[in-house]
């Protein structure tokens, strides 16, 4: 009894340290999940753009006429521009994912700063707009970054599914992750590069008809959150 005890007050006190932490302004701005009212979900593709797979992905969005959002990094905008300028032309929505992928934990102000603005200056250089969210590398924050894009006005955004497809896993494994475990305002994580071979294409072809038959709607991350 008395461990319990001690483990709701330890729960408590960690809440309260982060609600106190982090304005409202700041926890409003961070989201993992949109409303489950609706039968709406989220596909998201990090680490692009890449000639390898960013194209076959779009084909099979294209295909069953549904937006994804893709979260780039700005090396590789710098080395595949032409990539970023067909994602953004086919309709989907453009987030930012810092200029290197390194994390954003134990950066300064400056140099954070300098991976969001770096990134959001390629991509604007590249499609004329300026993305409004931002997904930080492996999905770790702190209050420091909450802060700062806060101030740029952006959203930050997590997941509430990770296919691991980063891990190889098979087509029929990646699908069931998500088949199993969805619901109304789900965000879902893939990739659109990974070192390797990549087996989120195939992936696809059996996730999107599968949910759309379960009536399922396929929207980009701000039709999600109604931004």
């Amino acid at each position: 009894m008395i461990k319990k005890l001690l483990c709701v007050v330890s729960v408590l006190l960690c809440f309260s340290f982060f609600s106190n932490s982090i304005s409202s302004e700041e926890a409003n701005s961070v989201f993992s999940k949109g409303s489950a009212a609706e039968k709406k979900i989220a596909l998201t593709f990090d680490d692009g753009p890449h000639p390898r797979y960013t194209k076959k992905i779009l084909s099979i969005l294209e295909k069953y006429n549904i937006k994804a959002t893709f979260f780039v990094i700005g090396v590789n905008i710098q080395n595949y521009p032409q990539e970023l300028k067909k994602i953004y032309e086919s309709g989907h929505e453009i987030g930012n994912h810092s200029y290197d992928h390194h994390s954003t934990l134990g950066l300064n102000k400056e140099e954070l700063c300098k991976e969001i603005e770096t990134c959001e200056e390629l991509i604007y250089n590249s499609i004329g707009t300026k993305p409004t969210l931002f997904r930080p590398p492996q999905g770790k924050f702190d209050e420091m970054l909450t802060q700062i894009t806060a101030k740029k006005g952006y959203s930050v955004i997590l997941w509430s599914i990770d296919t691991r497809d980063w891990e190889h896993a098979s087509p029929s494994n990646i699908a069931e992750t998500v088949i199993k475990n969805i619901s109304g305002g789900d965000i879902i994580l893939m990739h659109d590069y990974v070192s390797g071979k990549n087996t989120t294409c195939d992936a696809l072809e059996i996730i999107i008809p599968a949910l759309q038959e379960k009536g399922y709607e396929f929207v980009t991350v701000s039709e999600l959150l109604k931004r």
